[in-house]
């Protein structure tokens, strides 16, 4: 796992509230989103009768389109 100091760009965590490796206070540009009541991988492995749980997932999502659009330059133009 890399520490602090090793560090050098803007990260992006979408941590979960049941999960056994909480995120570290970051002193770089960072976004840490927990989502309350899901498991550790709940973006990616959940039931879609679960509402709850999609709708976290589809918010995790957005958050993470969000910070590409924001941190990552496009050679599209």
């Amino acid at each position: 796992m890399l520490t602090n100091t090793q560090l050098k760009c803007p990260i992006y965590i979408l941590g979960a509230e049941i999960d056994k490796s909480p995120p570290e206070l970051l002193k770089i540009a960072h976004f840490v989103k927990i989502f309350p009541g899901v498991d550790h991988g709940w973006a990616v492995r959940y039931s879609y009768d679960d509402a709850a749980t999609v709708k976290s997932a589809e918010e995790a999502l957005e958050d993470m389109m969000d910070w590409f659009k924001k941190y990552l330059k496009s050679n599209l133009n």
